[in-house]
């Protein structure tokens, strides 16, 4: 019963936080065109790798029952996934060492990770796929620890719903694999979950042919070709792409990083199957996130992160770390990091550079903090004309849309501007 009290207060501490530091104004990126789709109120009818099919649903589901406008029912629904995201990886790293500190620790370190915290701010699908990522994660772990069988059912019933939301998470297939053959003796249970998972995939394929998609269209987008431009970089960018990723890793988990690192050794001496079932996972979708063509391709590492979270927990929870149950308060720090990180590379020149750059998005508090109020506007960048030093038609193209409806709705400009 305790450690749910404890996840329930870790619910809404990160709930408040989330809330307090959300979007002022709809920020740049995709974030406009979520938002036009919620406003229109159309449920979404195709699964692409573009449409988010379930994500979408949700908020217009939302939206409906409770009034709110398609801004508000987006801010509920992210926050919310944000926060009990944070709730479950108290749980699963609790699941694990059976140690309160380190589970809590490693919950706060996950919440206030930069990816995370930063996509918890603003109108984006991750929160939300990650919280049904972190359900697969848990039942996996579940099913290892306690051996409660219903639980490998349950880790393809949340891989497979997680696809509707994010196709990304086919790179999880992997170690759901692994994870199924290391329970092939529960035959009812590991051949049920691969039923259920190939249901729900399958599904997606079934719903868009019947509309006359092509059989690819559950993984394949018109909006660009992301996959084709990864494969034709030259070997240094490659090079490039990868001392990045461990710069995203510092950045999101600093110190920590370190019990990380030593978790994941001590799961690989403490139990290989786990350590195995977690590797096929990590190895794909950091290996996807690492190289795949996008410029702001930090989001995709989030299950990673969430992998990553998990073992920091575990590592923490090694008797010959038990000094640190002491300092472990530090995890409170970590916003503090942010904004002292901030200050330094604002002081340099290139720092400068770079905000004044990006500054038509907020400039170096876009890339740097992740908390979003006060933040930049998309439709007051696009109602007042202003011009960017980078292609972001994709961006304005939904804002005009987006301001237009509005219009038809009886808002004005000067309204508009404001959301």
């Amino acid at each position: 019963m305790r450690k749910y009290l404890s996840a329930i207060f870790l619910f809404f501490i990160f709930l408040t936080i989330y809330y307090i530091g959300s979007f002022t104004k709809i920020p740049f990126a995709d974030c406009v065109g979520f938002v036009l789709d919620a406003e229109k109120g159309k449920f979404m009818t195709v699964a692409t790798a573009t449409t988010h099919f379930l994500y979408i649903n949700t908020v217009i589901l939302i939206k409906n029952l409770t009034g709110l406008n398609a801004i508000e029912a987006s801010r509920f629904l992210i926050v919310f996934s944000g926060a009990a995201t944070v709730s479950m990886v108290y749980l699963t790293v609790k699941n694990i060492t059976k140690t309160e500190w380190a589970s809590v620790t490693a919950a706060f370190v996950f919440g206030f990770s930069f990816s995370f915290w930063r996509n918890a701010e603003i109108v984006e699908v991750y929160t939300y796929n990650t919280l049904w990522v972190s359900l697969f994660f848990f039942s996996m772990i579940k099913s290892f620890t306690e051996n409660k069988k219903n639980y490998i059912t349950a880790a393809g019933i949340f891989l497979g719903i997680s696809l509707w939301v994010h196709i990304q998470n086919i790179l999880l297939i992997p170690a759901f694999l692994v994870f199924l053959f290391y329970f092939r003796n529960e035959k009812k249970y590991a051949y049920g979950s691969l039923l259920t998972f190939t249901l729900l995939f399958a599904s997606l394929f079934i719903l868009n042919t019947s509309q006359g998609l092509a059989f690819s269209s559950p993984y394949t987008s018109d909006q660009g070709n992301w996959v084709e431009e990864t494969f034709k970089k030259n070997s240094m960018q490659y090079v490039k792409d990868f001392f990045q990723s461990f710069a995203y890793l510092i950045y999101n988990f600093n110190v920590f990083t370190f019990f990380g690192v030593m978790g994941t050794v001590l799961l690989y001496k403490s139990n290989r199957k786990m350590f195995f079932v977690f590797l096929a996972g990590s190895l794909c979708v950091y290996g996807f996130s690492t190289f795949y063509a996008v410029s702001d391709n930090y989001v995709f590492f989030l299950p990673f992160n969430l992998i990553f979270a998990l073992s920091i927990g575990y590592g923490l929870s090694a008797p010959k770390y038990i000094y640190f149950k002491k300092i472990s308060w530090v995890c409170l720090l970590i916003p503090v990091g942010y904004l002292l990180s901030y200050q330094i590379v604002f002081a340099t020149k290139k720092g400068k550079e770079f905000h004044a750059f990006k500054q038509y998005k907020g400039g170096l508090n876009y890339y740097m903090l992740p908390w979003m109020n006060d933040n930049a506007g998309i439709l007051e960048f696009t109602i007042d004309k202003k011009e960017a030093p980078e292609p972001i038609k994709w961006m304005t193209l939904s804002a005009i849309e987006y301001i237009e409806l509005m219009k038809s709705k009886g808002y004005t400009e000067e309204e508009i501007k404001k959301l």
